[in-house]
């Protein structure tokens, strides 16, 4: 397999798919976080030193295939511009006449962003059916799509000389510039730095962590960490469950919880979770207590109890001090951690507390010498809060991509390179 590092870019045109997604302020558009396009930085700076030309792409928000101004690529050019130290050229579309025109007279060092690929249906494949369709016309509108996007895939690939995927956020879509692509590009198609680095932090948590290994899993639901779960029970140490999910495990015990989120339907999946840890010897650490409101509201009056004795009518918003404490000790006596999701409301002041401490408390494991990975927004939102990124062993970009990574799962955008 190709290597971006073994590559020579001098007198190449690479067309490089990055994540720009980033937040933009709603009224201004200016970029209000520039993680993801610091982190594409190193490979878009080894193709320009190399003497090669970047043609980057991407995606935006959500715009279904309809061009909309708050979803343009060329608001990140100022952000981009000042951190590469010159200019970037800007096509209005990413297959059209100005992408064609400016790539082929691209010189070596220059940088071109073309327009958000998202704005064609066929970067996704979906076709738009209106409601009450036959399967039949399902279908035909299904194979059409699959022409279409066959020859978006082509135009955009004409535009250079060798692929390179740095967007690992995506890496688990089979879209056109993350997986499709690469087939043009047989023996020139290859990972950038940052989606390396990704799969280096995972396959070493995966594959070779140091024990004691220690996974803290929050987020509302467990319906959407079953999977992780069940993979990480077969490799790790303690599982801390922390969140929404909580009250799910709170309630199939017996336990009080008010008002507090609760999947009722999984119930009988919780009890066979901690039935599967407990035969696998692995440790499972519930909160004991919890911070409640009086409602889902930033300025909800807050009482502390204990996690199963939440009062009628509040419900448990973020862990406890005691909680805190516990965690925070498992935490510390680890030498691996794998964190996803976050501890409560992190979205609001009163309940971050817990997720913070989090965060603070695997940054000082760190210290000491484990080895962390943190992903997934609100995780890594904490992390970045508190200032500790540089304090953790590896932030990664993509939550939904890690999971389906650590889950086992074949991501396209891996398999389109690795083969």
């Amino acid at each position: 397999m190709v290597t971006i590092e073994n590559f020579n870019f001098k007198g190449l045109r690479a067309i490089v798919r990055v994540d720009f997604n980033v937040p933009l302020d709603k009224k201004t558009f200016e970029v209000t976080d520039d993680t993801r396009i610091r982190g594409a930085l190193p490979t878009i700076n080894k193709i320009l030193n190399d003497g090669g030309s970047c043609i980057l792409m991407s995606h935006l928000g959500r715009p279904d295939g309809v061009p909309q101004e708050k979803y343009s690529l060329k608001h990140v050019i100022p952000v981009l511009s000042k951190h590469l130290g010159r200019e970037v050229k800007f096509a209005d579309d990413c297959v059209g006449e100005s992408a064609r025109q400016l790539a082929s007279s691209l010189k070596p060092g220059e940088v071109l962003l073309l327009e958000n690929v998202r704005f064609y249906l066929e970067e996704e494949g979906k076709p738009k059916l209106p409601e009450g369709v036959s399967d039949e016309e399902k279908k035909a509108a299904k194979d059409e799509m699959k022409k279409r996007q066959k020859e978006f895939t082509a135009k955009l690939a004409s535009l250079a000389d060798c692929y390179v995927n740095d967007a690992f956020g995506t890496a688990h879509r089979a879209h056109a510039s993350t997986t499709l692509i690469a087939a043009h590009f047989p023996g020139k198609s290859m990972f950038g730095y940052l989606i390396e680095a990704e799969l280096k932090a995972m396959d070493k948590v995966l594959h070779s962590p140091d024990h004691p290994f220690t996974a803290i899993m929050g987020g509302a639901k467990v319906s959407d960490k079953i999977m992780v779960i069940e993979r990480m029970l077969e490799k790790v140490d303690n599982l801390i469950i922390g969140g929404g999910m909580t009250y799910t495990f709170i309630k199939a015990q017996g336990g009080k919880i008010g008002k507090s989120l609760c999947e009722e339907d999984k119930l009988d999946v919780a009890l066979q979770i901690l039935e599967k840890a407990k035969a696998k010897g692995v440790k499972v650490y519930l909160p004991v207590d919890a911070v409640n409101g009086d409602a889902f509201d930033a300025n909800a009056n807050t009482s502390v109890t204990k996690v199963n004795e939440t009062p009628d009518g509040w419900m448990g918003l973020d862990i406890g001090p005691e909680t805190v404490a516990l965690f925070s000790g498992v935490i510390k006596n680890s030498k691996t951690i794998l964190w996803n999701g976050p501890m409560g409301v992190f979205e609001f002041e009163k309940f971050a507390r817990g997720t913070s401490a989090i965060a603070q408390a695997i940054a000082e494991a760190t210290a000491a010498g484990a080895f962390s990975l943190v992903g997934g927004g609100d995780s890594v939102a904490a992390v970045n809060k508190n200032k500790l990124a540089d304090k953790i062993s590896y932030v990664s970009t993509g939550g939904g991509a890690m999971l389906e990574y650590i889950e086992g799962k074949e991501l396209p955008g891996i398999k389109a390179i690795r083969g």
